[in-house]
């Protein structure tokens, strides 16, 4: 995903560019605000992370032209400016979540993966089935078939194999995985990520076509070979 980073701080906008590309986004960067407003309108960014203050110039300034746009950017707007009075303010501006300064890297990418939700809701909004070869994952009733036949799955298990179809030949790092299927950043045994791809893999072995990779230092894939 596309994500433009707006800050006049060039040492947190270098930061933030770093760890969220580590991450697998596709970042650009802005440090000044009148760029901002041109970059959007013709790059239509989906989710941007926008600083309040630039120098004296405040960015609420122009987040109703940007929500105006005929696709307009999630924003998750970072200040200093922590007082209520504030966050709401910017809230009541347009602005889809507020983070305050200073702030934790986890607790950021964790609201841009809650925004990055939105967005994936509102560009697919009619999509209730997951295929993946021949495993169909149907979201409402919250099953999932391998050939046809219903897979036995508890609730983790069904996250975590939701979670890899949604992404399916993406590579998924532990944190990532964390994050989503058990809403931590604090891994609470050291290997249960790997004790539940195990079962899940157990539990796929009736179709070898699909697989669930591991790239060691780097995460989990599920992809199906159709050849």
């Amino acid at each position: 995903m596309k994500i433009l980073l707006a800050d006049d701080e060039k040492p947190l906008l270098s930061f933030l560019e770093r760890g969220l590309r580590a991450e697998g986004y596709e970042c650009h960067t802005i440090s000044t605000l009148h760029e901002v407003l041109p970059f959007v309108r013709k790059n239509k960014p989906p989710l941007m992370v926008l600083d309040r203050l630039f120098g004296s110039e405040d960015s609420i300034s122009i987040i109703e032209a940007i929500k105006g746009l005929p696709s307009p950017p999630m924003i998750l707007m970072l200040t200093a400016l922590d007082e209520v009075s504030e966050r709401v303010k910017g809230l009541q501006h347009g602005a889809d979540d507020y983070l305050c300064k200073p702030f934790d890297f986890d607790e950021l990418l964790a609201r841009i993966t809650a925004l990055r939700r939105r967005v994936d809701k509102a560009i697919q909004p009619n999509q209730n089935t997951i295929e993946v070869g021949e495993l169909k994952i149907a979201l409402d009733e919250r099953v999932a078939l391998l050939k046809g036949e219903e897979i036995s799955l508890t609730k983790i298990e069904f996250e975590l194999l939701l979670y890899l179809a949604e992404n399916q030949k993406k590579v998924l790092s532990r944190e990532r995985i964390l994050s989503r299927v058990w809403q931590t950043y604090h891994d609470p045994q050291t290997n249960i990520v790997d004790v539940y791809i195990s079962k899940l893999r157990r539990k796929l072995d009736g179709d070898p076509k699909i697989t669930i990779q591991t790239l060691r230092g780097n995460g989990y894939r599920l992809s199906s070979n159709e050849g």
